[in-house]
């Protein structure tokens, strides 16, 4: 990955919340709710951020884009250090980003049709007012495989796989380099599911922009993606081309996610679950690496040591003590 290629990176993101409590609303604790990421973008590339609910992916996320700003870190857009710019400065920027949120419905106002939704950034960026706005909307909805008869409509006419849909043509409207797209399948059936990853797919290859994808389902994960980065807690602890970690899983807790998705094959012998005990809080997470209270290949120096992200392989990083070559491979 060039770094003239690169469209997004992420260095040592961190966010954290603090834990207010009493009646003055004193600071008793922080949430360490992304504690560490670093990750790379390419243009025209979809990376996969899975992992458990609560891991921190959302954040991440909303974080990539200024919708909550990080505690520390640095984030860079096409070359540009977005990290500290104030509003005014980050505005032109957010024409190259956008997002779809998980929720269809509740990213929609209720109160305007949907041409008005899908038209409203070319009024807000000054790209397009009057006829000129309805003949592109129009053609948004057409490349979303909507009719621009239904442009007059509101979101509750539409059914959940159409009103993503809606959100989909919206983020297109400023013909963004960057997408991020925030578990948007999860609240739709599982046909709808399959119809909206194959959109975003064909929309992929006609525009070439770049995708951020969330989402805890691992098969959709496998079909959109090129590559997978693994959460936990926070940190990512595995980062790969998608062929290589889906058949060479390094991490204990990317063997345990691959080893609980069912198989349809009964000749495939199934990965052995890797993980005792429940995830740990993020108030007060473990001491060196977040995992080690639930892997069973834990090591004693796995509780003080905090593994970094290491090159395993081309392009394969992991953070684990258990393959730095001083431990036996997991």
């Amino acid at each position: 990955m060039t770094e003239a290629n690169q469209l997004l990176e992420v260095t040592d993101l961190v966010k954290h919340y603090p834990v207010r409590a009493g009646v003055l609303r004193r600071a008793v604790g922080t949430v360490h709710a992304v504690d560490g990421v670093s990750f790379g973008l390419s243009k025209g590339e979809t990376l996969g951020l899975v992992g458990e609910s609560g891991c921190g992916k959302s954040t991440v996320a909303r974080s990539v884009l200024r919708l909550v700003e990080p505690t520390s870190g640095q984030i860079r857009v096409d070359g540009t250090d977005i990290t500290h710019l104030s509003k005014s400065e980050l505005r032109p920027v957010r024409r190259t980003m956008q997002i779809v949120f998980q929720d269809p419905f509740a990213s929609l106002n209720p109160r305007m049709t949907a041409g008005d939704i899908v038209g409203e950034p070319l009024e807000v960026h000054g790209l397009a007012t009057g006829d000129e706005r309805r003949q592109r909307v129009a053609t948004l909805f057409q490349q979303v495989g909507l009719r621009p008869d239904q442009m007059k409509n509101y979101p509750h006419q539409f059914s959940g796989g159409q009103r993503q849909r809606i959100c989909i043509a919206r983020a297109l409207a400023l013909q963004p380099r960057l997408i991020v797209c925030d578990e948007p399948v999860s609240a739709l059936d599982v046909s709808i599911q399959a119809q909206v990853i194959n959109l975003l797919i064909d929309l992929q290859r006609e525009h070439g922009f770049s995708y951020l994808f969330i989402a805890h389902d691992l098969a959709v994960v496998a079909h959109i993606s090129h590559r997978v980065a693994v959460m936990y807690l926070g940190r990512i602890v595995e980062i790969a081309d998608k062929a290589e970690l889906f058949d060479n899983p390094r991490h204990p807790y990317t063997q345990a996610l691959l080893a609980s998705v069912p198989l349809a094959d009964p000749r495939k012998r199934r990965l052995q679950p890797l993980v005792d005990g429940d995830v740990p809080s993020p108030v007060n997470p473990p001491s060196g690496c977040a995992f080690h209270t639930r892997c069973r290949y834990a090591m004693p120096r796995c509780k003080v040591e905090r593994p970094a992200l290491r090159e395993t392989g081309p392009g394969h990083q992991v953070a684990c003590l258990l393959n730095d070559g001083t431990g036996r491979s997991a």
